[in-house]
């Protein structure tokens, strides 16, 4: 049986959040049976970087890992102008020891780095010295390229980083961590979505 938890994804949500990093995540996810719900330091309001006023739907204390199938954390001014924005990092900590994935996206990814989460994991960000300069000690699991899963080792949840002009391939790690898609249909959807290969489509609505 599937639980509610199994297709429950969080989306971690805070003052200058990047809203266009993670639209096409959250809306296909939807659009696929997930429930998509916002987590802020706090439940008050937050305004993000384009100007949009979200509720979070709870505060962080209240999220845990076992009640979720993935968190996702966007970029915003906040991961690199002071420790605001650090305990959104530490509960990726502890959703990836319970096993659960994380999915980290632009300034997010230098947030996991000042954790220690990056130290061990293969991943990317927007260039490899943005990530540098947080002095961490990944720096040779780091990988050019568009977006990047690491399974993580036994008992871990697995990890994706995307730098911020990938908002596209940072969707297809997902749906290829969580089973959204198969294999054919999911290269099918980044070509749609990433390159306007009206071919694809057909393979989309084929199947």
């Amino acid at each position: 049986m599937t639980s509610s938890s199994d297709r429950t994804a969080h989306l971690a949500v805070y003052d200058t959040f990047a809203d266009w990093e993670t639209g096409h995540t959250t809306a296909h996810l939807a659009q696929n049976g997930y429930t998509v719900r916002t987590v802020g330091l706090t439940r008050e309001p937050v305004t993000t970087m384009g100007g949009l006023r979200i509720q979070p739907d709870l505060a962080l204390d209240e999220l845990r890992p076992q009640d979720s199938a993935l968190l996702i954390l966007t970029g915003a001014s906040g991961w690199d102008t002071g420790d605001t924005l650090a305990p959104f990092a530490r509960a990726a900590r502890g959703f990836l020891d319970a096993g659960v994935p994380v999915a980290a996206i632009c300034g997010a990814t230098a947030g996991l780095a000042r954790e220690g989460l990056l130290d061990d994991r293969a991943h990317t960000s927007a260039v490899s010295f943005y990530l540098a300069a947080t002095g961490y000690a990944g720096g040779a699991r780091y990988v050019d390229a568009d977006a990047v899963t690491d399974g993580g080792a036994a008992g871990g949840g697995g990890l994706i980083t995307a730098g911020p002009t990938e908002p596209v391939a940072f969707a297809r790690e997902v749906f290829g961590l969580l089973g959204v898609y198969d294999a054919k249909k999911l290269d099918a959807w980044y070509r749609l979505f990433h390159d306007s290969d009206a071919s694809a489509y057909e393979v989309l609505q084929g199947e």
